[in-house]
């Protein structure tokens, strides 16, 4: 990070949480994810708006989901298998519990849900879905595994009323 006009990130710049945090370790609060990810989404909102924002915050929420999938998924397993592969990590991670409710290989389409996720459960009800470096991440981890370019969506929402995000994740067709 030596230029940072011309900064690129790497998965080395996450460091070694574990020498670096030896009391603390690696892991910490949901509260301080938010914070940090809530503050920067009304810097970026003020200065920006908020359209400009959520496109940043998939925008990121894509880099990241790709380097996650290079980093600690194996993309050479059958769909199934690195499936419950992600599903572990996920969890692992303290990210979330993910499940699949629909599939089509075929088409490249899927309908998950992520449970208990960093962005949203617990928030109060806005009547907006907030999880957009979600949708990102996910899109990330799926071009990275198949290939092929994907678009999320979150159609359900904690910050809706719903209890758990619902995405629909598509493969998206070469004109678009």
């Amino acid at each position: 990070m030596s230029d940072p006009k011309n900064y690129s990130f790497s998965w080395d710049d996450l460091g070694d949480s574990d020498s670096g945090r030896p009391n603390l370790g690696s892991t910490t609060s949901v509260t301080a994810y938010r914070l940090l990810a809530f503050t920067f989404k009304e810097v970026l909102c003020r200065d920006y708006g908020l359209e400009k924002t959520r496109q940043l915050f998939v925008r990121a929420g894509h880099l990241a989901g790709s380097q996650f999938c290079r980093n600690l998924l194996d993309t050479g397993l059958e769909f199934e298998a690195f499936i419950a592969q992600l599903k572990q990590v996920l969890i692992d991670q303290g990210i979330g519990v993910l499940r699949i409710e629909a599939a089509d290989l075929q088409q490249l389409a899927f309908t998950l849900t992520v449970s208990e996720d960093l962005d949203c459960s617990g928030l109060s009800v806005y009547g907006d879905t907030v999880c957009d470096y979600d949708e990102g991440f996910l899109a990330g981890i799926m071009e990275e595994y198949t290939g092929k370019e994907f678009a999320a969506e979150e159609i359900d929402c904690w910050a809706t009323g719903d209890r758990t995000c619902r995405f629909k994740v598509t493969a998206r067709d070469a004109d678009d």
